[in-house]
């Protein structure tokens, strides 16, 4: 019997001064089974970084052909699409074909190591930009997060302050790679 996914009902309050974008959301995700809390907190972090209106979580771990974050015009087309970890470059590749804003957020303990072996190669696909979130403060995010959370998330001069009511934590992070 396969394991099912862990709900999580998250209340959002996005404060994004770089964008002038603040809102109040109510987000329900499913955390796969081979998912980490981390991971979980990167994607909702890349979300807030993105939020846009159409702006989706897809069906994630459970989908190879769907990004984490995908957003589509009002018409249907693919207008962003957002990876998170460290995906192989053909990966990216083809994202950069479908899509005119393609994002990647790498994170991870070998993160460094997977950036030095592929940097090459992604810098030559256009529409592509990298970021990388700092691991341990990844970890310390994904602390934050419980099965049913109030997260608030500000972001000033690209610094990510996050809290639950209880703890905090702040991320910055790191542009590998900016949009061709």
């Amino acid at each position: 019997m396969a394991i099912k996914p862990t709900i999580y009902k998250i209340q959002l309050e996005i404060a994004d001064s770089d964008r002038h974008c603040y809102e109040s959301l109510a987000i329900t995700l499913a955390r796969h089974p081979s998912e980490t809390l981390e991971r979980l907190a990167v994607r909702i972090l890349a979300f807030c970084l993105n939020y846009q209106r159409g702006l989706e979580f897809t069906r994630g771990l459970s989908s190879t052909d769907e990004p984490e974050l995908w957003r589509h015009s009002d018409g249907g087309v693919l207008q962003q699409w957002i990876e998170l970890g460290q995906p192989e470059p053909a990966r990216l590749r083809k994202a950069c074909g479908r899509c005119e804003d393609v994002v990647l957020f790498s994170y991870g303990r070998s993160a460094d190591t997977w950036w030095q072996q592929n940097a090459v190669e992604f810098s030559s696909m256009p529409r592509l930009q990298v970021w990388q979130f700092d691991w341990p403060q990844v970890e310390t995010a994904g602390q934050l997060i419980s099965r049913n959370t109030r997260l608030g998330v500000n972001i000033v001069g690209g610094v990510l302050y996050v809290d639950n009511g209880e703890r905090s934590c702040e991320l910055e992070l790191s542009l590998l790679l900016e949009r061709a």
